[in-house]
């Protein structure tokens, strides 16, 4: 006699066979249907998750910061120091110069006849970022501006720096104004 749940009449083994719980085959060939849950994840189903990660991958790569900085950070940056060159030229009544590159930019002190590189910070030999560009108004490879003992400059300095679709340009003028225009 076949086991039957209470309050119905009908066998346990049907029951569970409906359900799809029940997988023995019966003595004509019938097997149950089984759950599709029980085969895996379709590969439509995979690559709309993998397109998803994907997309989310992206967005987090595009909303990271440059880690170079911004361009307009390293003009600041560098009119900052220029701006310390022409206070210590007055400070210590020695003429100070400022010396730009391709590749970067120092200070020099004017000390026993000679230019002599400035080794303390904020005067150490800086480099400029990777893929920042700076160009001279004179057009020349290196070109440097001296600050006198009265903070004065020996004649008006541009500097204007590229990187990407980005530009910046520094001016200092022959007073020891510095300014940045981007």
């Amino acid at each position: 006699m076949p086991i039957l749940r209470a309050g119905n009449r009908r066998p346990l083994s049907r029951i569970l066979a409906f359900s799809g719980t029940l997988s023995r085959q019966r003595g004509n060939g019938f097997s149950f249907p089984r759950r599709s849950a029980e085969h895996g994840f379709t590969l439509i189903e995979l690559m709309i998750v993998i397109t998803i990660i994907g997309l989310a991958s992206a967005a987090v790569m595009l909303a990271m910061p440059d880690p170079r900085g911004r361009l307009m950070d390293e003009a600041e940056r560098f009119a900052g120091r220029a701006r310390a060159a022409h206070d210590s030229a007055i400070v210590e009544a020695r003429p100070v110069s400022i010396w730009v590159s391709g590749g970067g930019y120092g200070f020099d002190a004017r000390r026993h006849g000679a230019w002599q590189p400035i080794g303390e910070k904020p005067f150490q030999v800086e480099r400029w970022s990777q893929g920042t560009i700076a160009a001279v108004a004179s057009g020349a490879g290196r070109d440097r501006i001296m600050f006198d003992t009265t903070g004065l400059a020996d004649r008006p300095f541009d500097i204007r720096l590229t990187r990407d679709d980005e530009t910046a340009t520094i001016h200092v003028g022959t007073d020891g104004t510095i300014r940045i225009d981007g």
